[in-house]
């Protein structure tokens, strides 16, 4: 059934033997990728064996069976083994995203709402890095704009993977279904006759670009550079160092304040700017599937809700692939497993009966 794995096992012995000389590892850019593409093949090459082994096992137990009933039990519990190995390997030889080891830069904008929206934002953000934490992940928020009450119009937080991530636990692999607008329902503090609102806020994941990833003709941008500002409009310093920059030939703006330097401000969001043109990049090249890019935000419109927080009743749920629990405290505490982990399950069932 899996005849075109044994090729795998070899590039995966070859892969060993390679990674197991010295001289390799003085080429970090080249030990990275041969790492990546071991650890990769590790995880088919465990389940094929496991696959081939129950295998034997269940052949050999059938033949005792038919001279010994009490086998049966054996044949039975072997069989269920094997179809369970079936699934994970079929699984596993779908082909991957080819960003899910990628970091990520994740936006989220503030929607209808107003302030309320706002403070929405705030809470998302602080979701995101507990979750961050919880899970061993290096956050940066690389610029912010905040509201009057606390909240944020709009911040943008780089999360990277502390090492080498393992298949499928890369940080775009686990994150990149957060895409979409989030719907909030509760009383907003600002409600003195205790009534509940909707409000929305649009939160949009990017796998975070190198510069081999996007070539950026400086031709191509338009730098302006202006005076930072916070909430309410007060000075935040006395220099010109906030930057704007402008890529021509997409339209596509940037801006960060949050650094005092200039420069840093400007390294700031050509990192945004790049994450962004790959997107469009990746958009571009997956026109005709788009079935399987995940929905990003387009605009923060409570009708294109993928998930709503009610607070009312503590509950989340994803609308896209029918998810819900009542611990909406620990979600918000960053207790999101649950949550990301219905979505990959959904898409993983989603990829593996396109495959059959």
């Amino acid at each position: 059934m899996f005849e075109a794995v044994e090729e795998l096992v070899g590039e995966h012995a070859d892969l060993e033997r390679r990674l197991a000389d010295p001289a390799i590892h003085a080429d970090q850019s080249t030990a990275r990728r041969l790492n990546k593409r071991y650890a990769e093949l590790t995880a088919i090459v465990t389940a094929y064996l496991a696959w081939k082994r129950t295998g034997d096992d269940l052949e050999a137990a059938r033949e005792l069976a038919a001279e010994d009933p009490e086998f049966a039990a054996e044949v039975k519990e072997l069989t269920a083994r094997r179809e369970e190995l079936t699934d994970e390997l079929r699984l596993l030889l779908v082909p991957r995203d080819p960003a899910d080891d990628k970091d990520v830069i994740l936006e989220i904008k503030a929607g209808e709402g107003g302030d309320e929206s706002a403070l929405f934002a705030g809470d998302l953000l602080r979701m995101y890095l507990r979750y961050a934490e919880r899970v061993g992940w290096q956050t940066e928020i690389l610029d912010g704009n905040e509201s009057d009450l606390g909240g944020y119009k709009d911040v943008s937080v780089a999360v990277k993977h502390r090492g080498q991530a393992a298949p499928g636990q890369g940080v775009w692999a686990r994150l990149k279904y957060e895409g979409g607008v989030h719907r909030v329902q509760r009383v907003p503090a600002t409600e003195s006759q205790g009534r509940i609102h909707t409000s929305a806020a649009g939160v949009l994941v990017l796998p975070e670009a190198e510069e081999v990833d996007v070539e950026i003709n400086p031709n191509d941008l338009r730098v302006d550079v202006y005076r930072s500002s916070g909430p309410g409009g007060q000075s935040v310093n006395t220099t010109d160092s906030a930057v704007r920059i402008t890529h021509l030939p997409t339209g596509i703006v940037v801006s960060c304040q949050n650094e005092k330097s200039q420069l840093q401000n400007k390294e700031q969001a050509l990192r945004i700017l790049r994450a962004r043109l790959l997107a469009a990049a990746r958009e571009e090249a997956d026109r005709e599937a788009s079935d399987a890019r995940r929905s990003q935000v387009r605009t923060v419109d409570r009708s294109e809700r993928v998930r709503t927080y009610n607070f009312p009743e503590n509950r989340i749920s994803d609308h896209r692939v029918g998810f819900k629990a009542y611990n909406l405290d620990q979600v918000l505490d960053g207790d999101l497993d649950a949550v990301i982990q219905a979505c990959v399950d959904a898409d993983s069932a989603a990829k593996l009966a396109a495959a059959q």
